[in-house]
Protein backbone atom coordinates (compact mmCIF):
# COMPACT_ATOMS: atom_id res chain seq x y z
CA UNK A 1 0.00 0.00 0.00
CA UNK A 2 1.30 3.19 -1.06
CA UNK A 3 2.10 6.22 1.32
CA UNK A 4 -0.13 8.78 2.45
CA UNK A 5 1.50 11.99 1.47
CA UNK A 6 1.15 14.57 4.04
CA UNK A 7 1.35 18.63 3.82
CA UNK A 8 2.02 20.57 6.95
CA UNK A 9 0.38 24.19 6.59
CA UNK A 10 2.29 26.02 9.69
CA UNK A 11 5.55 25.06 11.32
CA UNK A 12 4.96 26.57 14.65
CA UNK A 13 4.17 24.56 18.24
CA UNK A 14 1.01 23.02 16.64
CA UNK A 15 2.90 21.97 13.51
CA UNK A 16 6.09 21.19 14.92
CA UNK A 17 5.74 19.70 17.81
CA UNK A 18 2.48 17.65 17.59
CA UNK A 19 1.66 16.98 14.37
CA UNK A 20 4.66 16.22 11.97
CA UNK A 21 5.96 13.88 14.47
CA UNK A 22 3.05 12.01 14.86
CA UNK A 23 2.35 11.99 11.28
CA UNK A 24 6.39 10.46 10.94
CA UNK A 25 5.21 7.96 13.46
CA UNK A 26 2.39 6.51 11.65
CA UNK A 27 3.83 3.63 9.36
CA UNK A 28 0.88 4.82 6.78
CA UNK A 29 2.00 8.14 6.03
CA UNK A 30 4.62 10.35 4.67
CA UNK A 31 5.42 13.98 5.60
CA UNK A 32 5.87 15.30 2.12
CA UNK A 33 5.00 18.88 2.70
CA UNK A 34 5.59 21.94 5.27
CA UNK A 35 4.52 24.81 4.45
CA UNK A 36 6.02 28.22 6.19
CA UNK A 37 7.08 31.65 5.61
CA UNK A 38 9.77 31.52 7.68
CA UNK A 39 13.58 30.78 6.91
CA UNK A 40 14.22 29.83 10.70
CA UNK A 41 11.09 27.20 10.21
CA UNK A 42 12.05 26.11 7.05
CA UNK A 43 15.62 24.87 7.77
CA UNK A 44 14.07 23.30 11.18
CA UNK A 45 11.54 21.47 9.11
CA UNK A 46 14.42 20.33 7.33
CA UNK A 47 16.69 19.34 9.78
CA UNK A 48 14.06 17.48 12.12
CA UNK A 49 12.56 15.69 8.47
CA UNK A 50 15.09 15.48 6.41
CA UNK A 51 13.83 15.12 2.26
CA UNK A 52 10.51 17.18 3.28
CA UNK A 53 10.07 19.94 0.41
CA UNK A 54 9.44 23.42 2.24
CA UNK A 55 7.20 26.07 0.28
CA UNK A 56 6.80 29.25 1.53
CA UNK A 57 2.86 29.52 1.56
CA UNK A 58 0.12 27.90 0.98
CA UNK A 59 -0.61 29.77 -2.72
CA UNK A 60 1.70 27.72 -3.78
CA UNK A 61 0.39 24.56 -2.30
CA UNK A 62 -2.69 24.94 -4.06
CA UNK A 63 -1.43 26.13 -7.04
CA UNK A 64 0.02 22.61 -7.77
CA UNK A 65 -1.40 19.89 -5.35
CA UNK A 66 -0.93 16.61 -7.16
CA UNK A 67 -0.07 13.93 -5.02
CA UNK A 68 -0.61 15.25 -1.83
CA UNK A 69 -3.25 13.14 0.03
CA UNK A 70 -3.86 14.98 3.32
CA UNK A 71 -3.08 18.78 4.46
CA UNK A 72 -2.70 19.57 8.06
CA UNK A 73 -3.49 22.71 9.03
CA UNK A 74 -1.45 24.19 11.96
CA UNK A 75 -1.77 27.60 11.52
CA UNK A 76 -3.17 30.93 13.61
CA UNK A 77 -6.95 30.23 14.37
CA UNK A 78 -7.96 33.18 11.96
CA UNK A 79 -6.55 31.50 9.02
CA UNK A 80 -8.37 27.81 9.73
CA UNK A 81 -11.41 28.27 7.97
CA UNK A 82 -9.86 29.81 4.39
CA UNK A 83 -6.85 27.59 4.47
CA UNK A 84 -9.46 24.89 5.01
CA UNK A 85 -12.01 25.79 2.17
CA UNK A 86 -9.07 26.21 -0.31
CA UNK A 87 -8.02 22.69 0.30
CA UNK A 88 -11.13 21.06 0.22
CA UNK A 89 -11.72 22.60 -3.30
CA UNK A 90 -8.54 21.01 -4.38
CA UNK A 91 -10.35 17.91 -3.46
CA UNK A 92 -7.59 17.07 -0.92
CA UNK A 93 -8.70 15.76 2.53
CA UNK A 94 -8.30 17.86 5.78
CA UNK A 95 -7.37 18.00 9.34
CA UNK A 96 -7.85 21.35 10.78
CA UNK A 97 -5.85 21.73 14.68
CA UNK A 98 -8.18 22.88 17.40
CA UNK A 99 -9.90 25.37 17.61
CA UNK A 100 -11.35 23.89 14.26
CA UNK A 101 -12.61 27.56 13.52
CA UNK A 102 -12.98 30.90 15.36
CA UNK A 103 -16.77 31.12 14.84
CA UNK A 104 -19.35 28.05 14.39
CA UNK A 105 -20.71 29.94 10.96
CA UNK A 106 -16.86 29.30 9.75
CA UNK A 107 -17.20 25.80 10.99
CA UNK A 108 -20.66 24.97 9.10
CA UNK A 109 -19.22 26.71 6.06
CA UNK A 110 -16.21 24.28 6.37
CA UNK A 111 -18.80 21.71 6.78
CA UNK A 112 -20.88 21.83 3.81
CA UNK A 113 -18.21 22.30 1.77
CA UNK A 114 -16.47 19.03 2.72
CA UNK A 115 -19.94 17.73 2.26
CA UNK A 116 -20.65 18.64 -1.10
CA UNK A 117 -17.26 17.50 -2.41
CA UNK A 118 -17.09 14.47 -0.55
CA UNK A 119 -13.56 15.22 1.09
CA UNK A 120 -12.69 13.76 4.20
CA UNK A 121 -12.46 16.26 7.75
CA UNK A 122 -11.76 16.21 11.00
CA UNK A 123 -10.63 18.06 13.83
CA UNK A 124 -6.95 17.61 15.75
CA UNK A 125 -9.16 16.82 19.44
CA UNK A 126 -5.90 15.19 20.65
CA UNK A 127 -6.30 15.18 24.07
CA UNK A 128 -9.11 12.70 23.55
CA UNK A 129 -6.54 10.83 23.79
CA UNK A 130 -5.12 11.92 26.39
CA UNK A 131 -4.31 8.92 29.26
CA UNK A 132 -5.81 10.29 32.26
CA UNK A 133 -9.00 11.61 29.89
CA UNK A 134 -9.23 8.07 28.77
CA UNK A 135 -9.05 6.66 32.22
CA UNK A 136 -12.08 8.58 33.11
CA UNK A 137 -13.91 7.70 29.99
CA UNK A 138 -13.43 3.65 31.18
CA UNK A 139 -14.35 4.43 35.04
CA UNK A 140 -17.50 6.00 33.68
CA UNK A 141 -18.44 3.95 30.94
CA UNK A 142 -18.18 0.90 33.50
CA UNK A 143 -20.00 2.67 36.08
CA UNK A 144 -17.33 2.63 39.06
CA UNK A 145 -18.93 5.76 39.86
CA UNK A 146 -22.69 5.05 40.05
CA UNK A 147 -24.28 8.20 38.54
CA UNK A 148 -22.08 10.95 37.56
CA UNK A 149 -23.29 14.27 39.18
CA UNK A 150 -20.36 16.82 38.58
CA UNK A 151 -17.66 16.78 36.32
CA UNK A 152 -14.48 18.97 37.33
CA UNK A 153 -11.55 19.61 34.65
CA UNK A 154 -8.56 21.62 34.07
CA UNK A 155 -6.13 22.76 32.41
CA UNK A 156 -3.93 25.36 35.01
CA UNK A 157 -0.38 26.70 34.59
CA UNK A 158 1.99 29.16 35.76
CA UNK A 159 2.79 32.04 33.84
CA UNK A 160 2.51 35.17 35.71
CA UNK A 161 4.27 37.18 32.84
CA UNK A 162 3.07 36.72 29.59
CA UNK A 163 5.30 35.73 26.46
CA UNK A 164 3.23 38.15 23.65
CA UNK A 165 2.29 36.22 20.66
CA UNK A 166 -0.77 36.82 18.72
CA UNK A 167 -2.05 33.67 21.24
CA UNK A 168 -1.99 37.00 24.34
CA UNK A 169 -1.98 39.88 22.11
CA UNK A 170 -4.89 39.15 19.60
CA UNK A 171 -8.53 39.55 19.53
CA UNK A 172 -11.08 37.21 20.02
CA UNK A 173 -11.89 37.28 16.60
CA UNK A 174 -8.08 36.37 15.80
CA UNK A 175 -9.53 33.12 18.13
CA UNK A 176 -6.75 34.16 20.50
CA UNK A 177 -7.10 33.49 24.41
CA UNK A 178 -7.49 30.09 26.92
CA UNK A 179 -11.06 30.16 26.14
CA UNK A 180 -10.33 29.47 22.82
CA UNK A 181 -6.67 27.35 23.56
CA UNK A 182 -7.53 25.04 26.00
CA UNK A 183 -11.59 25.88 26.54
CA UNK A 184 -11.66 23.70 22.82
CA UNK A 185 -9.96 20.39 24.94
CA UNK A 186 -11.88 21.13 27.82
CA UNK A 187 -15.40 21.51 26.00
CA UNK A 188 -14.51 18.93 23.94
CA UNK A 189 -13.69 16.40 26.34
CA UNK A 190 -17.05 17.01 28.72
CA UNK A 191 -19.09 17.23 25.65
CA UNK A 192 -17.70 13.46 24.54
CA UNK A 193 -18.17 12.13 28.27
CA UNK A 194 -21.68 13.59 28.53
CA UNK A 195 -23.22 14.98 25.55
CA UNK A 196 -25.01 18.34 24.56
CA UNK A 197 -25.81 21.42 26.97
CA UNK A 198 -28.55 23.17 27.90
CA UNK A 199 -27.04 26.19 29.96
CA UNK A 200 -23.47 27.73 30.00
CA UNK A 201 -22.17 29.97 32.37
CA UNK A 202 -18.48 31.96 31.72
CA UNK A 203 -16.25 33.80 33.73
CA UNK A 204 -13.50 35.75 31.64
CA UNK A 205 -10.38 37.65 33.08
CA UNK A 206 -7.50 39.70 31.67
CA UNK A 207 -4.90 38.72 34.90
CA UNK A 208 -1.75 39.65 33.68
CA UNK A 209 0.14 43.53 32.81
CA UNK A 210 0.09 43.81 28.80
CA UNK A 211 -2.31 40.42 27.97
CA UNK A 212 -4.87 41.64 25.55
CA UNK A 213 -6.64 38.60 25.16
CA UNK A 214 -8.36 36.40 28.46
CA UNK A 215 -5.82 34.61 30.52
CA UNK A 216 -7.80 32.88 33.37
CA UNK A 217 -11.66 31.59 32.58
CA UNK A 218 -14.42 29.15 33.97
CA UNK A 219 -17.11 27.35 32.49
CA UNK A 220 -20.15 25.98 34.25
CA UNK A 221 -22.09 23.62 32.07
CA UNK A 222 -25.46 21.83 32.19
CA UNK A 223 -25.45 19.26 30.10
CA UNK A 224 -29.20 17.75 28.83
CA UNK A 225 -29.05 14.25 30.86
CA UNK A 226 -28.56 16.85 34.09
CA UNK A 227 -24.54 16.31 35.04
CA UNK A 228 -22.70 19.96 35.11
CA UNK A 229 -18.99 20.26 34.23
CA UNK A 230 -16.95 22.54 35.61
CA UNK A 231 -13.97 23.44 33.88
CA UNK A 232 -11.43 25.88 34.29
CA UNK A 233 -8.16 27.06 32.43
CA UNK A 234 -5.41 29.53 33.67
CA UNK A 235 -2.26 31.13 32.66
CA UNK A 236 -2.01 32.06 36.79
CA UNK A 237 -2.23 29.44 39.21
CA UNK A 238 0.08 29.53 41.65
CA UNK A 239 -0.89 26.10 42.96
CA UNK A 240 -2.60 23.84 40.82
CA UNK A 241 -5.68 22.20 41.10
CA UNK A 242 -6.42 18.40 40.29
CA UNK A 243 -6.76 17.57 36.72
CA UNK A 244 -9.98 16.08 36.67
CA UNK A 245 -12.41 15.70 39.33
CA UNK A 246 -15.53 13.47 39.20
CA UNK A 247 -17.89 13.17 41.31
CA UNK A 248 -20.85 10.24 41.71
CA UNK A 249 -23.39 8.90 43.60
CA UNK A 250 -21.12 5.80 44.54
CA UNK A 251 -17.93 7.61 44.96
CA UNK A 252 -15.46 10.06 43.42
CA UNK A 253 -12.32 9.76 41.32
CA UNK A 254 -9.37 12.40 41.67
CA UNK A 255 -6.29 12.59 39.57
CA UNK A 256 -3.50 15.35 40.01
CA UNK A 257 -0.82 15.93 37.25
CA UNK A 258 -0.97 16.06 32.98
CA UNK A 259 -0.41 14.04 30.52
CA UNK A 260 3.20 12.92 29.75
CA UNK A 261 2.82 13.03 25.87
CA UNK A 262 3.38 16.72 25.19
CA UNK A 263 5.79 17.07 27.40
CA UNK A 264 7.59 13.94 25.66
CA UNK A 265 6.76 15.98 22.35
CA UNK A 266 8.47 18.98 23.36
CA UNK A 267 11.58 17.15 24.31
CA UNK A 268 12.41 15.82 21.24
CA UNK A 269 11.28 12.09 22.14
CA UNK A 270 8.29 10.61 19.68
CA UNK A 271 6.16 8.05 19.63
CA UNK A 272 8.61 5.00 18.07
CA UNK A 273 11.18 5.75 20.14
CA UNK A 274 11.28 2.35 21.67
CA UNK A 275 9.80 3.44 25.22
CA UNK A 276 6.73 3.36 26.69
CA UNK A 277 5.17 5.60 24.92
CA UNK A 278 1.94 7.50 26.95
CA UNK A 279 3.09 5.71 30.14
CA UNK A 280 2.23 7.29 33.49
CA UNK A 281 4.24 5.93 36.69
CA UNK A 282 1.79 4.70 39.56
CA UNK A 283 2.66 8.01 42.14
CA UNK A 284 0.63 9.72 39.59
CA UNK A 285 -2.44 7.60 39.38
CA UNK A 286 -5.42 8.89 40.69
CA UNK A 287 -7.70 7.91 43.43
CA UNK A 288 -11.13 6.40 43.01
CA UNK A 289 -13.62 6.19 46.18
CA UNK A 290 -14.28 7.94 49.72
CA UNK A 291 -12.65 9.87 51.95
CA UNK A 292 -10.85 7.36 53.77
CA UNK A 293 -11.77 4.30 51.56
CA UNK A 294 -10.23 4.95 48.08
CA UNK A 295 -7.75 2.94 45.89
CA UNK A 296 -5.22 3.67 43.35
CA UNK A 297 -6.62 3.55 40.00
CA UNK A 298 -3.91 2.89 37.00
CA UNK A 299 -3.93 5.59 34.39
CA UNK A 300 -4.43 3.72 31.16
CA UNK A 301 -1.57 5.26 28.79
CA UNK A 302 -2.02 7.99 26.49
CA UNK A 303 -2.31 7.12 22.56
CA UNK A 304 -1.91 10.88 20.54
CA UNK A 305 -0.49 8.35 17.64
CA UNK A 306 -4.10 7.04 17.57
CA UNK A 307 -5.50 9.86 15.89
CA UNK A 308 -3.74 9.71 12.59
CA UNK A 309 -3.91 5.82 13.05
CA UNK A 310 -7.29 6.42 12.52
CA UNK A 311 -6.98 9.17 9.70
CA UNK A 312 -5.28 6.64 7.85
CA UNK A 313 -7.85 4.41 8.00
CA UNK A 314 -10.54 6.65 7.32
CA UNK A 315 -8.25 7.76 3.99
CA UNK A 316 -7.35 4.10 3.02
CA UNK A 317 -9.90 1.60 4.09
CA UNK A 318 -13.22 4.56 4.16
CA UNK A 319 -13.54 4.38 8.00
CA UNK A 320 -14.84 6.86 10.23
CA UNK A 321 -12.29 10.13 10.82
CA UNK A 322 -11.39 10.09 14.21
CA UNK A 323 -12.94 13.24 15.25
CA UNK A 324 -16.19 14.08 13.67
CA UNK A 325 -16.33 18.00 12.77
CA UNK A 326 -19.72 18.48 14.16
CA UNK A 327 -18.26 17.75 17.13
CA UNK A 328 -16.08 20.60 16.85
CA UNK A 329 -19.09 22.54 15.66
CA UNK A 330 -20.65 21.96 18.79
CA UNK A 331 -17.83 22.48 21.02
CA UNK A 332 -17.47 26.17 19.21
CA UNK A 333 -21.27 26.79 19.82
CA UNK A 334 -20.19 25.88 23.10
CA UNK A 335 -17.33 28.26 23.66
CA UNK A 336 -19.13 31.37 21.38
CA UNK A 337 -22.16 30.77 24.61
CA UNK A 338 -19.24 31.64 27.21
CA UNK A 339 -18.50 34.47 25.53
CA UNK A 340 -22.31 35.71 25.60
CA UNK A 341 -21.91 35.09 28.61
CA UNK A 342 -19.04 37.01 29.89
CA UNK A 343 -20.73 39.89 27.78
CA UNK A 344 -17.72 39.77 25.21
CA UNK A 345 -18.67 38.34 21.52
CA UNK A 346 -16.30 36.26 19.28
CA UNK A 347 -16.02 39.86 17.02
CA UNK A 348 -13.82 41.98 19.54
CA UNK A 349 -12.86 42.19 23.11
Amino acid sequence: MAELRVAVVGYGLAGAVFHAPLIAAEQRMRLDVVVTSSAERAEQARREHPGVRVLASAEQLFADPSGIDLVVIATPNRSHASIALAAIEAGIPVVVDKPFTVTSAEAEQVIAAADRRGVALSVFQNRRWDGDFRTVQTLIANGRLGEVRRFESRIERWRPVGKGGWRELGAAADGAGYLYDLGSHLVDQALTLFGLVTEVYCELDRRRAGVQADDDAFLALTHTGGVRSHLWMSAVSAQIGPRFRVLGSEGAFVLHGTDPQEAALRAGRRPNGGHRWGAVEPDCWGRLGTDGDSDRIPTEPGDYPAFYRAMAAALDDGTPVPVDPHDALETLRVLEQGFRAADRTVTGQ
